[in-house]
């Protein structure tokens, strides 16, 4: 990844990435969101970012997350759209804020699918650990998936030299072999980034045996997947279970990368399974990227917390802020990364 200029203002800098990249574009032939909105809703992320940097390594998630909400919710109110939060903080009466079916947007202008995750790594960023990140995507009104009657879904993500040769349904062990056969190299060279949990215990097993490399996830697996995602990573393949979630916010970023995204819902227990049945849900079929976000109006924005594997954490240099951003634009394939300095954000990055 080429970093952009360490001088203060505002810079650009692109990935060196085989898919296509560009100068963020406005897309004057299209109606769907205003001129430059790109880098207004990173000032969504940014605003989220900064407030939850106050909270890394403080020990309390809580107060992390709630000032990243708030901040979001400032942030977001004043986009010239009409949004409607699909994914979410919660139900409303749980989520007093940014909370499922949430009007969002100043409502001059297009409808839109939100979904918001102020923080991916609430534990990362109270225990100062790295790679939290403040996420937000923005798609065309009802081109996004609802994951409300499941949380959890099995994943598989890959980059685009291996999109057409996995299958979700294969077991861990030949998935790993394609992906090296696509990729030109030996299943030794594979590296499969997997959720650090005990429910993945069998599924470490069988990659090992596979002969694959693994990387542990800690915690948020948005960033597993973009890097699964993008050539050049270090990471070759994404498994297991996930937040519902998190695929679908991951799903809009690879929309802008070339690579798939496959996921199966998984029931946590049979009131939840019903609840998936009487919402239409087919738990034995297999969603692709199309599925989870369809069209290509797809913005997908992510601002580094604390510093990580993509992107540099949120920092505070003398009386202004530097944060570090990814901007995909699905109508282009484009992926940008965004260095940002700005003395403009206290009031709202504290959601005041």
């Amino acid at each position: 990844m080429s970093d952009s200029s360490s001088s203060p203002g505002s810079s650009l800098a692109t990935d060196h990435v085989p898919f296509e990249t560009h100068p963020l574009a406005y897309h004057p032939e299209d109606p769907w969101l205003a001129p430059g909105l790109q880098l207004e809703l990173a000032r969504v992320t940014q605003a989220a970012a900064i407030a939850a940097n106050e909270w890394v390594g403080r020990g309390d998630k809580n107060h992390a997350d709630g000032a990243a909400v708030r901040a979001m919710r400032q942030a977001i109110r004043t986009m010239p759209m009409s949004g409607r939060v699909v994914i979410g903080e919660g139900e409303k009466d749980d989520a007093p804020m940014l909370f499922n079916g949430e009007a969002v947007g100043n409502g001059d202008g297009p409808a839109c699918d939100i979904a918001v995750d102020p923080i991916d790594g609430t534990r990362l960023t109270a225990h100062g650990v790295e790679n939290a990140v403040s996420v937000l995507a923005v798609a065309e009104g009802g081109s996004m998936f609802d994951p409300s009657a499941v949380f959890y879904m099995d994943k598989l993500v890959v980059g685009a030299g291996a999109a057409d040769v996995v299958d979700i349904t294969a077991p861990p062990r030949e998935n790993v072999r394609r992906v090296a056969q696509a990729l030109h190299i030996a299943p030794g060279d594979v590296t499969v980034a997997i959720l650090d949990r005990a429910r993945h215990a069998a599924l470490i097993e069988e990659v090992r045996d596979a002969g694959a490399r693994i990387k542990l996830i800690a915690d948020g697996d948005v960033l597993g997947a973009i890097a699964a995602a993008r050539e050049g990573s270090g990471v070759d393949l994404l498994l297991g279970i996930g937040g519902t979630p998190e695929g679908v916010l991951a799903a809009c970023a690879i929309k802008s990368m070339g690579g798939v995204i496959q996921a199966k819902l998984t029931a946590r227990d049979d009131d939840e399974r019903q609840r998936a049945l009487d919402a239409g849900h087919d738990l034995e079929g297999v969603l692709l990227t199309d599925d989870l976000i369809s069209g290509d109006n797809v913005l997908f924005l992510a601002t580094g917390i604390t510093r990580g594997d993509l992107l540099r954490g949120a920092s505070r240099h003398k009386d202004q802020w530097v944060t570090h951003s990814l901007i995909t634009d699905a109508r282009d394939r484009s992926v940008h990364f965004l260095e940002s300095w700005t003395s403009s954000v206290p009031d709202i990055a504290r959601g005041t």
